[in-house]
């Protein structure tokens, strides 16, 4: 569920999925332009520092969105060398990802209106709103 808020954040042509998981030299998230180069670069977790200075050397937007408990833990370790790269990090609120995450159904229909780092989400089942920080703009 975060890759999906991510994707809402980020909602712009040309933006889809990637492979996710089983394919691990692609983000999670991105975009090509028509000449098949890549314009936005989107992780969601915790990457690693060399992951994501070749994800600086492949686009010129780069963006991770963490989301888990051992977020505060990993970004106090790697702030200092993220600092270094021209890349966007935010942290979703783990509780509230969480919430969200009960909302899923099999099939199911999504509202989501995003304002000033809150997304407000509302499915047939449940409403919740997941805040998230920008920890490096």
């Amino acid at each position: 569920m975060a890759r999906v808020l991510a994707f809402c954040m980020n909602a712009q042509e040309y933006l889809s999925f990637t492979k996710g998981l089983s394919s691990v030299e692609e983000p999670d998230i991105w975009v090509h332009t028509l000449d098949d180069r890549i314009s936005l670069w989107i992780d969601i977790g915790e990457p690693t520092f060399d992951r994501m200075k070749k994800a600086t050397r492949l686009s010129p937007t780069v963006k991770v969105y963490s989301f888990n408990l051992k977020s505060d833990s990993w970004w106090a370790k790697e702030q200092a060398k993220f600092n270094d790269l021209k890349i966007s990090v935010f942290q979703f609120h783990w509780k509230s990802v969480q919430t969200l995450a009960e909302l899923v159904k099999r099939t199911m229909n999504l509202s989501i209106t995003i304002s000033d780092g809150l997304a407000y989400v509302s499915a047939e089942n449940g409403e919740c709103e997941v805040p998230w920080v920008a920890l490096q703009s």
